[in-house]
């Protein structure tokens, strides 16, 4: 039998890309670089970059954050001015289109990244700027044929991993606690309800929604407080609670 060979194979390489989602002004929003260098110098993209030799993934993808925008996504060990602590962090999918790249072989592992009220990004690295965009702006403009013309707008294959990404969470928010990671640590009822508005984009019964979420046990617990920063009477603040799932799941209105 014969010994392995490494040369037999053709190398390629690894990166990640980050589908990065928080609600700004009650809607859902990406977090999106342009580029700086070639290829697609100019054009806007995820951010993300290769993974070094030394690296796991989750560890290569919570750099690349802080380095192309300055933010922090739950990484006590990462060096940023402002860290951003609580976010939920998932892997997402992998990408292995053989042109999706024109450098060469890439294999890209997107990461989905949410947190509440994040901050305005800082553009560093190959990035000459950052901004948080609209998801139906950037998908809309993004759109593309996947088998023909490069999406306008998105550099790479990115509004195909900005598309599952949203998909990913617009899914998860049905049956899961996702939702609350929008959130800030307390928040109100009226507040997780406007979540849910700008993640799938349509109007809920305010009613109809307070007594799906109290109505499982232990999805959100009273924080012992009440607020006015939305204005109006008094609300009561919650927190999430120990049950992860949302029993019925409140499914997605059709749009």
């Amino acid at each position: 039998m014969s010994p392995y060979d490494p040369s037999a194979f053709p190398p390629f390489a690894v990166t990640v890309d980050l589908v990065v989602l928080t609600v700004r002004r009650h809607a859902l929003c990406a977090l999106v670089v342009r580029r700086g260098e070639q290829p697609f110098q100019g054009r806007w993209a995820l951010p993300g970059g290769f993974v070094r030799e030394d690296e796991d993934l989750t560890t290569a993808a919570a750099r690349e954050l802080v380095e192309e925008t300055g933010l922090c996504v739950d990484d006590p060990d990462a060096r940023t001015s402002d860290p951003v602590k609580g976010a939920h962090l998932e892997q997402l999918a992998t990408y292995g289109d053989p042109q999706r790249d024109p450098r060469m072989r890439v294999v890209s592992v997107a990461h989905l990244a949410l947190a509440p009220d994040l901050p305005a990004p800082r553009a560093g690295g190959d990035a000459n700027s950052a901004r948080w965009a609209p998801v139906d702006e950037l998908l809309q403009e993004g759109e593309g044929d996947r088998d023909g013309e490069q999406a306008a707008l998105l550099a790479f294959d990115h509004a195909r991993i900005l598309s599952d990404g949203v998909e990913r969470a617009r899914s998860k928010i049905e049956y899961s606690s996702l939702a609350t990671a929008f959130c800030p640590p307390e928040f109100t009822v009226g507040e997780l309800r406007r979540v849910y508005e700008a993640v799938w984009g349509v109007a809920l019964d305010p009613r109809n929604f307070h007594r799906k979420v109290t109505g499982t046990p232990g999805f959100l617990v009273p924080a012992g407080g009440t607020t006015t920063r939305q204005g109006g009477r008094p609300a009561q603040l919650f927190r999430p609670g120990g049950a992860t799932l949302l029993n019925p799941p409140m499914l997605r209105p059709e749009v």
